[in-house]
């Protein structure tokens, strides 16, 4: 929930730290989520210094799905999806559930580089 701060004459808002929560997204947590995800595959693709459609055909779509990728439109893609993309990309991963450290729980996306 953003909320309304105010610091002499200027009213401003402060943010959830979750943009699509303070847009008003239904699924806020997903979309982070996603957001999270399509990042790490287009920082793989930079770093493996191929094109669209090389990446295309790793990742078994075609190449606009990467165009939408590299421009955050997600939208057609779930979470289960990207986490494949990952695994095409020759990337492990490791979902670790824990008690929750913050007032709500939270999902965290990041790399652990060898």
């Amino acid at each position: 929930m953003m909320k309304k701060k105010k610091k002499g004459e200027i009213t401003y808002y402060e943010g959830s730290g979750n943009i699509y929560k303070d847009l008003g997204y239904k699924n806020p947590e997903e979309w982070a989520t996603k957001a999270a995800l399509a990042t790490k595959i287009n920082s793989i693709i930079a770093e493996l210094k191929i094109t669209q459609q090389q990446a295309a055909n790793i990742l078994g779509i075609d190449q606009p799905g990467i165009s939408d990728l590299k421009r955050g439109r997600f939208r057609r893609f779930s979470v289960a999806r990207l986490l494949a993309f990952l695994a095409a990309l020759d990337r492990d991963i490791e979902i670790v559930i824990r008690p929750k450290a913050h007032e709500t729980g939270r999902i965290h996306v990041a790399e652990i580089t060898a």
